[in-house]
């Protein structure tokens, strides 16, 4: 990622650290329009799991600059939550989510620049995480060779 992206992700997320609640409460509605099934892997209190979604988002962004670094917490968090029953195709949901939340919070500051390095941060987090979670596995090749 280039360096003005990163200020351009760091910057927007500025506005959901003012709201941290509103945004969490914004992020998991569209979660749940968007993939309804996926409500029952939240057995937690929802505030509690806003904060923590908002806490995960602050610490990524924070280690976007050296992503290198950030690939163990990633993979840690990718382990995580396959055992919370994440599938792979959530992901992508999440992204959405993600990305409608933000319209949402930041409107005014969230151009198609903006969009774009979001959605290019959150495919490179993504695919770090589904690589983690679900590696190939060793006889792929021979069965599908």
């Amino acid at each position: 990622m280039h360096a003005r992206q990163i200020e351009q992700i760091r910057d927007t997320f500025v506005h959901v650290l003012f709201d941290p609640e509103r945004a969490a409460g914004v992020f998991y509605g569209r979660l749940f329009d968007l993939a309804p099934e996926t409500r029952p892997l939240f057995k937690s209190d929802m505030d509690e799991q806003g904060r923590v979604l908002i806490r995960s988002l602050a610490t990524i962004i924070t280690g976007l600059s050296r992503f290198d670094a950030m690939v163990p917490t990633l993979t840690d968090l990718a382990i995580r939550h396959d055992g919370y029953g994440v599938r792979r195709d959530h992901y992508a949901i999440v992204g959405t989510a993600i990305i409608d939340m933000l319209e949402v919070v930041c409107p005014d500051d969230f151009d198609d620049s903006v969009r774009a390095a979001w959605i290019e941060a959150y495919g490179l987090i993504a695919d770090t995480m589904i690589a983690a979670a679900y590696p190939p596995s060793p006889n792929a090749d021979a069965i599908t060779g």
